[in-house]
């Protein structure tokens, strides 16, 4: 039932920063574990982020920890990713994902989640 929407791609720099916005329409983003993945051209998809239903959990791939952050604000409906010291391998179409019904213990593994956004490409130059 749930549509999401991302927003806030674009070109950066190598070394700055960009937050990318998932809005929630149809369904209470507060009842969903949320996802964040992205995809390269000639890669597949990769897990970026997670954060649990609550917001008390969060989890992240190898390649951003440190990096990137993942929150969540259930008022307005959405979640973000704010991604920092950003690198060219960075680059890629991310996209946000919800399912309610999955365990945490496998949020990271793509094949869970139900719902997903079309996407929002980011570019890092170097």
């Amino acid at each position: 039932q749930v549509q999401l929407v991302e927003s806030g791609g674009g070109l950066v720099q190598a070394g700055g920063s960009l937050r990318l916005s998932c809005a929630a329409s149809g369904g209470t983003l507060s009842t969903y574990h949320m996802g964040w993945f992205r995809q390269a051209p000639g890669k597949d998809r990769e897990f970026v982020a997670a954060i649990s239903r609550t917001g008390a959990g969060t989890s992240y791939g190898d390649s951003v920890k440190g990096r990137f952050s993942v929150f969540r604000d259930d008022a307005k409906n959405m979640v973000f990713l704010q991604m920092s010291m950003l690198k060219a391998e960075d680059t890629a179409v991310y996209y946000c994902a919800a399912d309610r019904g999955l365990l945490w213990s496998v949020a990271t593994d793509r094949t869970r989640y139900d719902y997903w956004g079309q996407g929002t490409q980011v570019i890092v130059s170097s």
